[in-house]
């Protein structure tokens, strides 16, 4: 089966509670149904982190929680692959339903809250990760008895040198008080017990909200380049509820999808502009398009991930991506996305 026909069986799965479909999409994918596609021209190549990307386009976490499928998403042709969010203990997130699409807004609104298996089932998940596709990691801290100065450092002992880099998630709105962490005390206080406790790690970004205002972007930039950080995810979900015409738009939880893309992005240039190439930046919100990867590359990004794009698109969507990025590359003069990064600034 080729990406295009497992995709064709998306309206169907849309027929279906989210939730329920989204494990089936990942039992799919273990059974390898998905097929492969792969896109390989050099002038999506990207290195950086210390690491070689074939493509800029990566999954976010959130999609493979448990790590269950990495090999079978990495044949899909995504350059990379970040899985979880993972933490210490297992926990079953918030009661269902969690999960609802605003399919008039091309967008989703979750609450599932940190939802997983724990670490130690992660782990294991990790020993059948793809070979030459990068895998990231994202971390988080437990709804109950956290203490995230001691659980963020053991989260990234635990993971070592079994992925590429690690992502602090610091920015969910599904877990009470996670977002607190944004502030720069407290953010300078978990990256200086990280320091602490495992001098040597994979790069470590941070995961911010869309929602910060520019001073409390100011701050985060500040404190993660001073504390070590090598990037930032530009963004998380948001809270804010623009405009929306779906009868789902009242629920509560973080917003994702095409409503994002605008002001995500706006967080990613301010971000860029301030950091000035002291941090790799990797931009999400609301990509469906070649050009909406094209617009997150100018304004800063290195990389880019998408999410609900691709559940209402599926696997197909991604050499679709690759292939009109190739095309916006061309008709803008840019050799390469290499040369695009950070054009706009």
């Amino acid at each position: 089966m080729t990406p295009d026909i497992a995709s064709a069986f998306g309206p169907l799965l849309r027929l279906i509670d989210p939730e329920t479909a989204h494990g089936l999409a990942l039992r799919a994918l273990r059974l390898g149904l998905a097929g492969s596609a792969r896109v390989d021209d050099p002038r999506l190549a990207v290195q950086t982190l210390g690491l070689s990307f074939a493509n800029p386009l990566g999954l976010a976490a959130g999609f493979d929680k448990n790590a269950v499928a990495l090999a079978p998403l990495s044949r899909l042709g995504f350059g990379f692959v970040e899985a979880g969010t993972v933490t210490l203990r297992p926990q079953p997130g918030n009661p269902r339903p969690r999960l609802f699409r605003l399919v008039e807004d091309r967008a989703v609104i979750n609450r599932m809250g940190f939802n997983n298996d724990g670490i130690e089932t992660f782990l294991g998940n990790l020993d059948r990760r793809p070979r030459g596709v990068p895998v990231g990691g994202n971390i988080g801290i437990n709804k109950e008895n956290a203490d995230p100065e001691r659980d963020y450092p053991a989260l990234v002992r635990a993971l070592g040198r079994k992925v590429d880099y690690i992502t602090i998630n610091i920015s969910s709105p599904n877990t009470p008080g996670l977002r607190d962490l944004q502030g720069e005390a407290r953010l300078k206080a978990i990256l200086a017990a990280i320091a602490a406790d495992m001098p040597s790690h994979p790069p470590l970004l941070v995961k911010i909200a869309p929602d910060l205002a520019p001073e409390g972007v100011e701050a985060v930039v500040a404190t993660c380049i001073d504390g070590g950080v090598a990037g930032l995810i530009v963004s998380n979900t948001t809270i804010a509820r623009p405009k929306l015409r779906s009868a789902q738009a009242h629920q509560a939880g973080g917003l994702s999808g095409a409503p994002l893309l605008r002001p995500s992005t706006e967080v990613l240039r301010l971000a860029a502009r301030l950091a000035a190439g002291r941090l790799v930046l990797i931009g999400v919100g609301g990509i469906a398009s070649g050009d909406d990867i094209l617009a997150k590359l100018k304004a800063g990004a290195s990389l880019v991930q998408i999410y609900t794009e691709f559940a209402y698109a599926g696997p197909g969507l991604v050499p679709r991506l690759l292939h009109e990025l190739l095309h916006a590359l061309s008709r803008e003069g840019f050799a390469s996305v290499q040369a695009a990064i950070g054009a706009d600034l």
